[in-house]
């Protein structure tokens, strides 16, 4: 099957639940789920597939098999070698992101419900850039991460080197960049790279999830999105954009549901997001 024959389907499957979270998994076991064009194609093409499905309300992402994502295609090194560059084209933006690679951890940054990764097993180079476009990472103590691409010769380029600094201490992160050394989950929970560790990281994140798609999904959206300005806009701009989120909110069909469900103690029904 050459690679414009790969369906979506070959490399990224997903369901949603009744409850609204879409367990996302990339699929190439055999190849530890190494990035290949179509893999970049796939991850893209399904973020966007969920970011338009409003009943969608948390979103968990993991690799089967024996990794998260083990990073770029050998294949692609070989091409390297022989001197063939393929870097993909610029495309229409998503954000910021205009180009294949860049755009394969942004689509989960920019989808509009948190998104969690239950990483296992080595998440190295473009593998651990898409669990940092996650908003929340669960990942095994003995998993192997890595910002790899030192050892090519490379630096990390799909969004990496700009999202790094907002998880780890500017000097750990410049550690990592410039060395491309190995840590384990432990360690990268440590300083910060990780959200936590757990013996069972995708159990942990499917219940994380299905707690977050049991809030109002108006509020969580709103959330979200003041979350992903905060430092990175001026204060002005971010405090205009909370009190904007805040009326939109207060007196909605949600948050009088979310109101009611807590003084008569019992669970919300909250209306699906209706944009």
């Amino acid at each position: 099957m050459t690679d414009e024959q790969i369906r979506t389907e070959d490399r990224v499957q997903y369901t949603i639940t009744d409850d609204g979270v879409a367990d996302v998994r990339m699929v190439r076991a055999d190849k530890m789920n190494a990035l290949d064009d179509a893999m970049f194609e796939a991850l893209i093409t399904v973020g966007k597939e969920i970011a338009a499905n409003n009943e969608v309300r948390a979103v968990v992402i993991s690799g089967e098999g024996r990794a998260f994502c083990s990073g770029l295609d050998f294949s692609r090194f070989k091409s390297m070698k022989d001197g063939v560059q393929r870097l993909g084209d610029d495309r229409d933006p998503l954000g910021p992101a205009k180009v294949m690679a860049q755009q394969t951890p942004y689509v989960w940054t920019w989808l509009p419900v948190p998104v969690i990764a239950a990483v296992h097993g080595f998440a190295f180079g473009g593998g651990c850039q898409v669990a940092m476009g996650a908003d929340i990472r669960i990942v095994h103590p003995e998993t192997q991460m890595s910002l790899m691409e030192m050892k090519w010769g490379l630096v990390p380029d799909m969004t990496g080197t700009q999202m790094i600094a907002g998880l780890v201490r500017r000097d750990l992160a410049k550690e990592l960049v410039y060395t491309g050394k190995v840590i384990s989950g432990t360690e990268a929970a440590e300083i910060g790279l990780a959200t936590r560790t757990s013996d069972n990281p995708y159990d942990d994140a499917m219940a994380l999830a299905k707690e977050i798609a049991s809030k109002s999904p108006h509020a969580v959206r709103r959330a979200k999105e003041l979350m992903e300005m905060s430092g990175r806009v001026p204060l002005e701009e971010g405090f205009a954009a909370e009190q904007t989120a805040i009326r939109s909110l207060i007196g909605s069909p949600n948050q009088s549901e979310a109101v009611a469900a807590n003084l008569e103690k019992r669970a919300p029904k909250f209306q699906s997001y209706d944009g």
